[in-house]
């Protein structure tokens, strides 16, 4: 299974990009991992939330393949219920031989409609809000942590 990570704008801040690095580095080792960044909007600052949730979206659904399972890390999205269940749900979708896996990390201003109706799932990482910046580095370290998980390894202590 080939698994995706779009996020919307680059990584602002050196230790993010660092700690991003280091997961998606470790997560070489279970998966193919692409990490695939939407260039923020030029003139933003000149657009209603509306136009940039539709704008984005729409570059959001231009990386989508119709094969693809979408998982919107959404703060409205359904909690997992914990590490151990994210890892059931990430061996239940590869034993449904899912080919393609992508969760989406959206702006500031969340997702526009059409990229909702597209998403086979809606995910939260937590009931507490975190900048979307910092949700890059939680997903993937939650990612690496679930492929431990399912591999028995020792990084994740029950």
């Amino acid at each position: 299974m080939v698994i995706e990570l779009i996020v919307v704008g680059k990584t602002v801040g050196a230790w993010l990009e660092s700690g991003i690095r280091e997961y998606t580095g470790r997560l070489e080792h279970y998966t193919r991992f692409i990490q695939t960044v939407i260039p923020e909007l030029k003139n933003a600052r000149n657009l209603r939330e509306e136009q940039i949730k539709a704008t984005e979206g729409e570059l959001i659904l231009d990386k989508l393949s119709p094969g693809d399972h979408v998982v919107l890390l959404d703060e409205n999205g359904q909690l997992p219920g914990g590490s151990v269940a994210f890892a059931d749900r990430l061996q239940s979708l590869m034993n449904r031989g899912t080919r393609k896996l992508v969760f989406v990390i959206g702006g500031a201003y969340g997702f526009s409609a059409s990229v909702y109706a597209r998403a086979d799932e809606k995910l939260s990482l937590s009931p507490m809000t975190f900048s979307h910046q910092m949700v890059r580095l939680i997903f993937a370290e939650q990612l690496y942590r679930a492929f431990t998980i399912l591999r028995g390894e020792p990084y994740h202590h029950r």
